[in-house]
């Protein structure tokens, strides 16, 4: 009884961590979007200029040397080019840190219209990145399946993010454990799909990770039951992410597991909000 209650505590001090670390995260996020708006601007600015500058060399180029107009074309392309990827990779670091604001500071229980392919890949990255951020070693094949024509559906999309944050994160974990006990024989790999089946979205992350004993598989759900060391989970993510499906989104979260094969957990939610 001691030892459960002090693993328990434990915890429970890492739960506070976590929540501490989420409100700093927004902190930071929300400091971040402003010096990026301007790179984003600024970007645009820049390219605009260029197209301006084109036209004055095109208006002048019987003026300038055939080698210089060549070489001032080319660097013109070139600089377009940067341009264009400065304002992609802006808007696409701007989209993450929206995300991460809506999780911290999101209306509770909401519904939302949401692109479920667009939040499904960024937090599936934001779990890879994480986990490369703590460990180097770290390194996988993610295998993605978006379906195109999925409609924007109503959802609470910092919930269902978390949801699919937390799924990934597992995936995560245990195809990088089995990594490290295998060694190069093995090729740590994770699968992510989504699908509209039958009026229902269907996600799908798969690993080829450890796999569940039967044990683990009857006390997964349960408040603080975790197999990962202590200060690595807190027990609480699987209960968290059957209640959003299950409970707020009036949907479905099941899972097929085999020790020592792997994983793979199924997202169902009706189209239509019950």
């Amino acid at each position: 009884m001691e030892k459960e209650v002090e693993t328990l505590k434990q915890q429970l001090r890492q739960q506070e961590k976590l929540a501490s670390l989420g409100l700093l995260s927004a902190g930071i996020a929300h400091e971040i979007q402003n010096p990026l708006n301007f790179v984003i601007n600024f970007s645009k600015m820049s390219e605009k200029l260029l197209s301006d500058l084109t036209d004055i060399v095109e208006d002048n180029e019987d003026k300038l040397p055939e080698d210089d107009r060549e070489e001032m074309e080319d660097i013109v392309t070139d600089l377009k080019e940067n341009m264009s990827k400065i304002v992609e990779h802006g808007e696409r670091a701007i989209s993450i840190i929206q995300g991460i604001l809506l999780v911290s500071r999101g209306k509770e229980n909401e519904f939302l219209p949401t692109d479920i392919n667009r939040l499904v890949k960024e937090y599936t990255w934001l779990s890879y990145h994480a986990m490369r951020a703590k460990d180097k070693r770290f390194n996988i094949t993610i295998l993605e399946d978006y379906q195109e024509d999925i409609p924007q559906m109503l959802v609470i999309p910092q919930d269902l993010s978390r949801a699919v944050l937390n799924l990934m994160n597992n995936a995560c974990y245990t195809v990088f454990k089995r990594s490290l006990e295998e060694g190069e024989s093995y090729k740590p790999t994770i699968s992510v799909k989504t699908a509209m089946i039958d009026e229902q979205l269907v996600i799908t992350i798969c690993d080829n990770g450890e796999g569940m004993t039967d044990e683990v598989k009857q006390h997964l759900y349960e408040n603080f039951f975790t197999t990962k060391p202590i200060g690595q989970g807190t027990g609480l993510g699987m209960s968290i992410t059957r209640d959003i499906i299950e409970n707020k989104h009036g949907g479905k979260l099941s899972f097929e597991s085999k020790a020592g094969e792997g994983t793979c957990f199924t997202i169902s939610i009706p189209k239509e909000k019950r």
